[in-house]
């Protein structure tokens, strides 16, 4: 379903004409820049969609689109819209303002902080509080005030709530009246469509009884959330749910049958129910970032590429998972993707083996429902050593959902038996080394944001290296203030340093090459030399730098460009020429560099390019008899590998300009 694009329609938080984005859980309309700041803020704040290049359910649309039209974002900037409670020295950004610290800081105030919502009349017991928001949800749910119920649940009103005098939650409310809108706004904040009422009926049953066969349909694909878009991110399918409710893939050709991946397959095997669970929630946050960044490299001015203005290299932190879960969930973005496609099978197959077994103990208790039962299916037999009839069922996976119900795990969650003394003491240890590491990392990313809008500044004054690269674009940082960057060439943890890894969990084939003293080095060497160096003199011009990175960019977006347009037979000499482009890039630098940043930025520079010109011609495979390509997957490891290209092709850049300034 595509939107209906409206003159009047402006960025709830810079007011740019014509947003392309959505927050769908703020029910507000963004801008691309702004996108970018709600993304690196993680879904549990602001969930982010593209209104025309994503798939969308179309009830979810609506609910969207009616709750931007009607005044959602005056909710959010309720105290801003006060004369009398406007703070002093307090303004909603303008669309010429920076990206970074303007809009950036307002934005995390707006939605992170909640610092202009609407604040409720203190009370001693706040309890008392949120249940009277959500007696007045359950009550206001059966009207069509979209904006009413949106206000309640920003005010700390639950979306499961279950009222004890009527027996129901909101959603079987909702359902009986008919509320499509109503529903999907719940669903989002973590109503559970599998919720029973007192007489042991869900909100599909409600709905079905009213007769509103359409919203009982959209609630059970709703359940299955979770199943379906990963399915759907491998395959381009959905079950129909009439059917069945469950698609594995049908990619053996594709997938990782190493060693390592069996063995890693062994470990996904023996983990309990809810780290299995989380897994697959993380899994699908993973899917969700990435096709936003495919979504991005495919709608914007690619010479912006190389600065990754508005990119999210991997999931956000979630201040309400441990530290150690959220190295995991960066980790994920590490795995190229085929491995990523047998992460994903495996899991699939993994959660159809587990149905035989056991289920959970309630519903309401986890985002998976291993209760189900469905004979008719898809299923790869090389993606899973098991054959099991039975099936998975999915609940909800909204984030706000995982994130209300997301606990510090502890340690002796990694094995389902007793652990001895020296054990414990062992992963203690552990995890305060690690949670030692996060905090350095910290510190040195807020030191690097700093220095590069120190060196933006300079280059947009028109210092030492010319004109202004990239066709007008400046230079910004890669990481947000406030969040921290895992070093890209981390190995994997022994297994003893968390409770939670998921690259630990499943280590696929990631060659990183680096040694142990070049991993304990942090990220500040990374991106090039220990502080108060001499700049190297070895280095080439950065005004050569910038005009063969314009050249790579030049040809990333005309493969893009391809690969949007289904082009397929244009993936071989697209790809040819950024080989040929990244050669010439190359050749400006020393063999041997004495910076390890440099050669490193070299070596994932070269073996993308390398890898990039493998994965395209696959597209026109010359043996007729060969398999049928995957166009899909192909497209993106196509795009994975272009981004790694302009990633390294940035950081060579920054290099080279501050080696330079120095």
């Amino acid at each position: 379903m595509s939107r209906k694009v409206h003159r009047t329609e402006v960025c709830a938080d810079c007011s740019a004409p014509d947003p392309g984005w959505t927050s769908i859980n703020r029910g507000v309309l963004i801008c691309d820049e702004c996108c970018s700041v709600h993304r690196s803020l993680g879904r549990h704040i602001s969930i982010v969609k593209h209104l025309r290049h994503s798939g969308w359910p179309p009830a979810l649309l609506q609910m969207v689109q009616t709750l931007a039209s009607n005044g959602a974002n005056s909710i959010w900037e309720h105290s801003l819209l006060d004369p009398a409670q406007v703070q002093s020295g307090r303004r909603k950004p303008n669309p010429q303002d920076k990206v970074h610290p303007t809009k950036s800081e307002f934005i995390r105030s707006k939605y992170q902080m909640l610092s202009f919502v609407h604040k409720l009349p203190c009370r001693d017991d706040d309890g008392v509080t949120t249940k009277d928001l959500s007696k007045q949800l359950h009550s206001s749910v059966r009207t069509g005030s979209l904006e009413t119920c949106l206000r309640l649940l920003s005010l700390g009103a639950q979306a499961n709530f279950f009222h004890p005098e009527k027996g129901t939650t909101p959603l079987h409310v909702a359902a009986k009246a008919g509320q499509v809108l109503q529903a999907e706004l719940l669903v989002v904040y973590g109503a559970d469509p599998g919720a029973l009422d007192i007489n042991g009926r869900t909100p599909m049953d409600y709905a079905r009884q009213a007769g509103q066969v359409e919203l009982a349909e959209r609630l059970v694909e709703c359940q299955y959330e979770l199943t379906d878009r990963l399915a759907f991110y491998l395959c381009g399918r959905r079950p129909d749910h009439k059917n069945g409710h469950y698609i594995i893939p049908q990619m053996a050709d594709s997938l990782d049958l190493s060693e390592l991946a069996k063995a890693a397959k062994k470990k996904l095997q023996a983990l309990n129910n809810r780290l299995f669970e989380e897994l697959a929630m993380d899994v699908y946050d993973e899917v969700d970032r990435r096709e936003n960044d495919a979504v991005w490299l495919t709608t914007q001015n690619h010479s912006t590429l190389v600065t990754e203005r508005s990119a999210v290299p991997f999931l956000p932190v979630n201040p309400e998972y441990s530290a150690t879960r959220n190295q995991g969930r960066q980790k994920l973005a590490r795995f190229n993707a085929r491995e990523f496609a047998t992460l994903i099978i495996d899991i699939l197959s993994d959660a159809k083996r587990r149905q035989q077994g056991k289920g959970l103990s309630s519903p309401t208790d986890s985002s998976l429902d291993l209760g189900a039962d469905d004979d008719q299916h898809d299923y790869d037999s090389v993606a899973s050593d098991e054959d099991t009839d039975s099936e998975l069922t999915t609940q909800n996976n909204n984030n706000t959902q995982r994130n209300n119900r997301a606990k510090s795990m502890d340690s002796s969650d990694l094995s389902d038996g007793p652990i001895t003394l020296q054990e414990y003491l062992e992963v203690k240890k552990a995890l305060a080394s690690s949670e030692a590491k996060v905090q350095q990392l910290m510190k040195v990313n807020n030191n690097l944001s700093e220095e590069l809008r120190r060196l933006q500044k300079e280059v947009r004054k028109g210092g030492p290296g010319g004109p202004t690269p990239y066709g007008g674009q400046h230079l910004s940082s890669s990481m947000e203030v406030g969040r921290y960057m895992v070093p890209k060439g981390e190995k994997h943890g022994s297994g003893t340093d968390s409770d939670y890894d998921n690259t630990q969990l499943y280590e696929l084939s990631l060659s990183r090459g680096r040694s142990s003293e070049e991993e304990s080095r942090g990220e500040s060497e990374e991106w090039g030399g220990g502080e108060g160096g001499e700049p190297d003199p070895t280095l080439p011009c950065t005004e050569d730098v910038i005009l063969k990175t314009e050249q790579v960019t030049k040809n990333i977006q005309e493969l893009l460009r391809a690969a949007q347009e289904f082009k397929h037979d244009s993936f071989v000499p697209c790809s040819e020429k950024i080989h040929s482009a990244v050669t010439e890039m190359a050749s400006l630098f020393p063999k041997r560099p004495a910076l390890d940043a440099v050669h490193c930025s070299l070596r994932l520079l070269a073996s993308s390019a390398s890898r990039l010109q493998v994965e395209c011609r696959k597209a026109a495979p010359p043996d007729p008899s060969a398999p049928a390509v995957d166009y899909q997957l192909l497209t993106q490891q196509v795009i994975q590998c272009a981004y790694d290209i302009a990633k390294a092709a940035k950081q060579l850049v920054t290099i080279t300009t501050r080696e330079k300034k120095q």
